[in-house]
């Protein structure tokens, strides 16, 4: 009953806290050549944002929605919500620890294996952060505040993070690095895309199209990351 009643409270917050959220319209010029109509896709800032991201509706699903963000942009499953992936937690959390706490990784991978997917946890050091080559959640310590995210890609200097509370994002490495705890959480199972768009994160409009990120994942480098040959041969 109290499962019940904690769940009801989750889909009345997701109603409370839900942004008005504005879509830029398509931009039409006319007579640029005579007689012919050009119409533009516009993409407002907020869009632009929040790209390829589940945006988190309350202050403590920023898990599911990381989640989420992975199984809908890097596993193809066009219809999953937060709502829906805040119950599925629910079911397999402890709902006094998840008021109190927040969820933790072990909800996370509680979570995912019921899906019939896998949760990996590595930990690893500042110096191989270019060598993961999968988009992975990662906890930040922000100010105090314990705050997942997904790390789509590091390369150089940069960090490209998708942060379900603020948007698509470009962490330095420095700041990367003094705000995380050096573990990876990984998603592994039937159906990744290696070329998902996460891997593709945009470049910072000062310096757009100066470096290429994107790579799709190696077949080998996918057996690291604990998947089975059968699942990309």
């Amino acid at each position: 009953m109290r499962l019940v009643s904690l769940t009801v409270a989750v889909a009345a917050l997701l109603i409370i806290y839900q942004p008005a959220i504005s879509f830029a319209a398509p931009a039409r010029f006319g007579n640029v050549v005579p007689g012919t109509m050009i119409k533009k896709e516009v993409q407002s800032i907020r869009e632009r944002r929040f790209e390829n991201l589940i945006e988190q509706q309350t202050d403590f699903s920023c898990g599911a929605a990381s989640i989420g963000t992975i199984l809908k942009y890097a596993y193809g499953w066009s219809d999953v919500t937060e709502e829906t992936i805040l119950e599925g937690m629910l079911e397999v959390a402890d709902p006094d620890t998840v008021r109190n706490l927040g969820f933790s990784l072990l909800d996370l991978r509680n979570y995912v294996e019921t899906l019939g997917l896998r949760g990996r946890g590595y930990e690893i050091s500042d110096d191989d952060l270019d060598e993961v080559s999968i988009p992975v959640i990662v906890l930040l310590d922000l100010d105090g505040y314990q705050h997942f995210v997904v790390m789509k890609k590091a390369r150089g200097d940069r960090v490209y993070i998708g942060d379900p509370a603020l948007g698509n994002k470009v962490m330095s490495r420095e700041d990367f690095s003094k705000s995380w705890n050096n573990i990876i959480f990984a998603v592994v199972g039937d159906g990744f895309d290696p070329s998902t768009v996460l891997l593709n994160p945009r470049q910072p409009l000062t310096a757009h199209r100066l470096t290429d990120v994107f790579s799709p994942v190696p077949k080998q480098q996918l057996l690291d990351f604990g998947f089975r040959h059968s699942e990309v041969f």
